[in-house]
């Protein structure tokens, strides 16, 4: 018996590698990766110059007295305490920035997604009103900012003339504090094409035979978008807020554009402006960057802000990935 089980055993023993096959299964890994690195080098070529060199020079600029000319001294954390408690204009951009972070961009979405809707469901001239709501987007940013800062204009813009003919009070819009982000915001959701088109190509995703199940089942309109057709576009709309939310941080054009036409200091490239007219109310983390880094040549401090910015973006980028499914809804 154990003469018959003993050649079993040792054949089931695990045989030793010898010197060559392992120098062998070395080589092979070590070819393994090197083309796993080539396929992957163009994307690490351009994280490395793009994202992560810029990203570490930001932040040893950060802590440094730079302005461009002379080389960099070490300075500490006087620049991060210069401008959370020096800088008098940090926190009104901070709070236009998180305010359009927030209400512009849900504007955005839930018009974009309003207007995806209706255009799915109607049945003649669908096209019409599909090009109609999408040639806005394809406007340049400054032509469209400049039409609206002339049509809202306070005293001869067609809008406040139309409001004070049917006895509604006209707001200054772009010349007054309270009213400059409001406006920026209708401006935003004016153009609302690309937001249009994404919803609409993810509404006519949703299965049909999932509408006329909850229709046999007596569920109410809210009931079919709440259970239906929000768990299916889920991922749609996270992917719009967190893009809206990536361009609410980088907004600059815009803002700096309706604020240079409504205090009539459109001039040349010369000519000297702070941005945030009226009363920082459009200045925006953006706008503050390029004036310390390019108008004051505080490099320093300027970066300081940069980091600010991108730490606000991964702080709402993170919170949504994390808490998708209880702001949009679970495809469960």
């Amino acid at each position: 018996m154990s003469t018959d089980t003993l050649p079993a055993k040792e054949a089931a023993a695990p045989a030793v590698a010898s010197p060559e096959g392992r120098n062998t299964l070395r080589s092979k890994r070590r070819r393994n990766a090197l083309r796993t690195a080539l396929f992957m080098s163009p994307w690490l070529i351009g994280f490395g110059f793009f994202f992560a060199y810029p990203l570490i020079s930001t932040l040893y600029f950060s802590f440094m007295r730079y302005d461009g000319l002379n080389a960099p001294t070490w300075r500490g954390v006087e620049n991060w305490t210069y401008v959370f408690s020096d800088l008098p204009k940090f926190w009104p951009a901070m709070q236009n920035t998180l305010w359009l972070a927030v209400v512009m961009v849900s504007c955005r979405v839930l018009f974009g997604l309003g207007v995806g809707m209706l255009i799915t469901r109607i049945k003649t001239g669908a096209g019409v009103f599909r090009t109609l709501f999408y040639l806005p987007y394809l406007a340049p940013p400054v032509a469209a900012t400049l039409a609206f800062v002339f049509l809202l204009n306070p005293g001869t813009g067609p809008v406040n003339s139309l409001l004070e003919a049917v006895g509604i009070p006209a707001p200054s819009w772009f010349n007054d504090a309270d009213w400059a982000k409001p406006a920026l915001t209708v401006l935003a959701v004016w153009g609302v094409g690309d937001l249009m088109v994404i919803f609409m190509a993810a509404l006519l995703d949703v299965p049909k035979e999932q509408y006329e199940a909850a229709e046999l089942d007596g569920a109410s309109a809210w009931q079919r978008f709440r259970y239906i057709t929000l768990p299916n576009i889920s991922p749609i709309v996270l992917f719009a807020v967190v893009t809206g939310i990536i361009g609410a941080m980088q907004y600059y054009t815009q803002p700096i554009v309706a604020a240079k036409v409504a205090s009539g200091k459109m001039g040349g490239s010369g000519a000297a402006f702070q941005p945030g007219y009226p009363d920082d109310s459009t200045l925006t983390l953006p706008q503050l960057v390029y004036s310390l880094g390019f108008s004051q040549f505080n490099y320093g401090a300027a970066c300081v802000v940069a980091l600010v910015l991108f730490a606000l973006s991964m702080a709402f980028t993170a919170l949504l990935m994390r808490r998708r499914g209880g702001l949009i809804g679970s495809g469960d």
